[in-house]
């Protein structure tokens, strides 16, 4: 059967990641077959209007035609998904990607047979081929598989691979949601300053994108552009003494301990 499958990519779970990988791999110019299976069809329509997926009609011949198997649906689901697999007797190809938060290779690899695993965690920023994505393998996965996983996140952004060890924190920490987070108190500080809502908005998008453009385009060390900004008497200075003082660093610190933490709470 795994000499058969034709290069077909296959989502179980048709979410806002399948999404937005499936349009950032249309952007990038792939035009693989990529097949969706949803227990909820109609949520998969407005992914073939926009990206051309095709949906599965069941989910042991979506299965069966992967060449690549993506377990794409939330952390509580996936047991549930992985036993419906079992049960309708589909052979899964020799590598499946999860994508669930937290949910560990252990749990993963139950009664899964000869399956091998990686784990990925794409941001919905690969919808415009941005996305940071990290990856981890478990033992036995072959360096080919290896390639093949990190070419194809690649097609979306950068992807950085470490161990299974690391996961949760690098997916607690690499969210996109922090640069939201921290765009919406930074505007919000400027509106209460005294600035309109759009000007506030458009200061604090500048303040974090061209600071974060700079460090990585400038090549410099971060610590050098902290020194280079913090001038003795000046603003940059004493907004950043104040919001350390206020406890900035700690916020942040609590806030991934606190993803980390529910990360570990998907495992269980």
């Amino acid at each position: 059967m795994a000499g058969a499958r034709k290069s077909t990519i296959v989502f179980l779970g048709g979410g806002r990641i399948t999404g937005a990988l499936a349009a950032g791999l249309r952007l990038a110019g792939d035009r693989r077959e990529i097949v969706v299976y949803d227990r909820h069809p109609e949520k998969v329509r407005a992914l073939r209007r926009e990206s051309g997926v095709k949906i599965a009609r069941d989910l042991k011949s979506a299965v069966e035609s992967a060449e690549m198997l993506i377990v794409a649906v939330r952390p509580a689901s996936v047991k549930e998904m992985l036993v419906e697999v079992a049960v309708c007797g589909a052979k899964a190809p020799r590598l499946c990607v999860s994508l669930a938060a937290g949910i560990p290779f252990r749990n993963l690899r139950a009664g899964q047979g000869d399956v091998r695993w990686a784990r990925a965690m794409p941001s919905p920023v690969c919808r415009i081929g941005k996305g940071f994505t990290p990856v981890c393998f478990e033992r036995g996965v072959s360096g080919q598989d290896r390639a093949r996983v990190r070419v194809f996140f690649e097609l979306v952004g950068p992807v950085v691979e470490l161990g299974e060890s690391q996961f949760d924190a690098i997916t607690a920490a690499s969210s996109p949601t922090h640069g939201y987070h921290a765009l919406a108190a930074l505007s919000e500080a400027a509106r209460k300053a005294g600035l309109d809502q759009k000007t506030g908005l458009l200061a604090a998008a500048h303040a974090l994108a061209d600071g974060i453009l700079y460090w990585r385009e400038s090549k410099l060390e971060l610590a050098e552009l902290l020194h280079e900004a913090a001038t003795p008497g000046g603003i940059a200075a004493a907004t950043m003494s104040a919001m350390d003082k206020a406890g900035y660093q700690r916020a942040v610190d609590r806030g991934i301990r606190a993803g980390i933490g529910q990360a570990r709470r998907n495992a269980r």
